[in-house]
């Protein structure tokens, strides 16, 4: 339980309450309760009350006085965070949102995923739910014509691969409608199962009739060209990272850290296969039985049981984990949405537990599980669900919006590939195939560095990389080079370069993110010689709760 609040807690706990009434998704997606039959308005008129509400908010905090430590980083923490939503909107990027990963088409659609479904009521709830999707999918049509109105239009391959999303969701090709199978498992009476029936009817017909939207209105307003140059990439890159980007910097960086992953996995690769490529020791580890599970029923209780060996081996041992932690439940995802693994968190009274979820091809059956094991280290224990569960728990010293608003990727997705390498520090790939994958995926950030800069602000590509020397990067280079130089299935791949395109700047922060937590590791070795302890350093740093890269930087420097 919380204690009662003053001061920055108090306006920034306000602040979380009066955001849920007005974001419905938001209030279910965070366990706020009150709000479940209800969906966000993100309409012009309702993205300019959460900009109002925030505008206010961000106005009394800095006129607070900090009562103590806790409340300088948390006011230092709103700042920040409701400062760059602003700039966002101002910008009137809330209004043209549209990506093929994170944008309010998705929201819409995944948030029922997290709707409880146990009792009659609980199907009761969602029923009204589902019969606001139109109007709800309407709002979002409004924002865009807003947005097109304005000069602000995604770029024509967000738009295409969307309203083939819309299509998936609404039955319009593959499966039966999303919605229509969702309520298909409830066990209610006449009354409830014909208004479900309807409800889901009616919102299939309305991401149906977004597909179309899409395709007969925003396409033809919609530029070919993908990149947003300098200046919105700038932007987006703070919203991600928390912190100012050099640009240059990074981009060479990442050539830098790709090169040396590369060359270190070629070494395990003549381990495994002497003399054989990267990608044929990926093709022969994906035929050794060791590392295969077929069926996705069988994938999911891999996920499960070792998702539950991590939580068991680390606890007491590397990481303090209390008893509401222990629970991390692992699913397969439903089919529309991009191919790859995610993770949603718990509620602040861990009621509903943290979930990992994994989108894989519907009809796909066989699974290489070399290539994954690093990813449940990343999306379980010791990354998200540790990360997100721990700050969660520090009901008594971080306040609402730090523990369930503040999610900056940089310190969010840096700290969970720094988990992957933290575990193969403590000797969790001892196994050369699942080092393997581990560096695969390690790699494979890297290359995001490089793509997605380069792709936005199409750099050159520099001289002695052995790839298309002093062209700029387009998308089609950017595919060759993930597609050449990775290990990365080609499918994969495509779906990864869709989302650089439509969600710039987010992408680099898994690696550059990793980068600032190894560097305040080393950084608190150094300062504290002998008596440094990684177990208290860990502890320490995830209980600060998330925060923007640069006041990370600042908070850890103290430990």
């Amino acid at each position: 339980m919380s204690t009662p609040r003053s001061g920055v807690h108090a306006l920034s706990d306000a602040y979380v309450t009066e955001y849920a009434a007005l974001s419905p998704n938001t209030a279910t997606y965070f366990g706020i309760p009150g709000y479940d039959e209800q969906l966000t308005d993100f309409s012009p008129e309702g993205n300019a009350a959460r900009a109002e509400l925030s505008r206010r908010y961000l106005s009394d905090i800095a006129a607070a006085e900090p009562a103590d430590d806790t409340e300088r980083i948390g006011q230092a923490v709103f700042a920040e965070r409701v400062g760059l939503d602003l700039e966002i909107h101002e910008a009137g990027l809330d209004n043209s949102a549209l990506n093929v990963i994170a944008s309010p088409v998705q929201d819409l659609r995944q948030i029922f995923d997290l709707m409880p479904t146990d009792s009659e009521s609980d199907w009761a709830v969602i029923a009204k739910r589902l019969a606001a999707l139109p109007t709800a999918v309407d709002q979002v049509r409004q924002a865009l014509r807003r947005g097109a109105a304005d000069g602000r239009v995604s770029a024509i391959r967000q738009v295409s691969k969307v309203a083939q999303q819309c299509d998936t969701w609404a039955g319009v090709t593959g499966s039966s409608p999303f919605f229509t199978g969702f309520v298909a498992k409830a066990e209610v009476g006449d009354a409830l199962r014909a208004e479900l029936d309807k409800a889901a009817d009616g919102a299939a017909a309305a991401y149906a009739g977004l597909a179309g939207f899409l395709r007969d209105e925003l396409a033809s307003q919609a530029p070919q060209k993908d990149a947003v140059g300098a200046e919105a990439y700038a932007l987006q890159s703070r919203l991600y990272l928390g912190a100012k980007l050099d640009l240059q910097e990074a981009y060479e960086w990442g050539w830098a850290e790709f090169t040396r992953l590369r060359t270190e996995m070629e070494q395990v690769a003549a381990r495994i296969k002497p003399g054989a490529t990267l990608s044929e020791v990926a093709a022969y580890l994906d035929t050794q039985s060791q590392y295969v599970v077929h069926g996705q029923d069988a994938y999911q209780e891999w996920m499960q049981t070792l998702s539950d060996e991590a939580l068991t081996k680390l606890r007491g041992v590397h990481f303090d984990i209390p008893d509401p932690l222990m629970a991390l439940e692992c699913k397969i995802a439903p089919p529309g949405g991009g191919i790859g693994a995610y993770y949603t968190g718990p509620t602040d009274d861990f009621s509903r537990p943290g979930r990992m979820w994994w989108s894989v091809p519907a009809d796909r059956e066989e699974f290489s599980t070399w290539r994954e094991l690093t990813t449940v280290y990343h999306e379980g224990v010791p990354g998200h669900h540790l990360q997100v569960a721990t700050a969660t728990y520090q009901g008594q010293r971080l306040n609402r919006f730090q523990r369930q608003f503040s999610w900056v990727s940089g310190h969010g997705e840096g700290w969970a590939l720094y988990a992957e390498r933290l575990m193969r520090e403590l000797g969790y790939f001892e196994d050369d195939g699942f080092l393997m994958g581990m560096l695969d995926a390690q790699l494979f950030r890297a290359a995001r560095v490089i793509v997605d800069i380069g792709m936005h602000l199409e750099l050159p590509i520099p001289a002695g990389t052995g790839f298309h020397e002093g062209e700029r990067f387009t998308p089609e280079l950017g595919l060759e080079f993930v597609v050449s130089r990775t290990i990365t299935p080609e499918d994969q791949v495509r779906d990864e370069i869709d989302r650089y395109l439509g969600w710039p700047g987010q992408a680099p922060a898994y690696k550059l993110g990793e980068r600032l937590w190894l560097q305040a590791r080393d950084e608190a070795r150094e300062r504290q010689g002998a008596s440094f302890d990684l177990r208290r350093f860990h502890q320490q740093a995830l209980e600060m709760g998330s925060m923007g890269l640069d006041d990370l930087r600042r908070q850890l420097a103290a430990l």
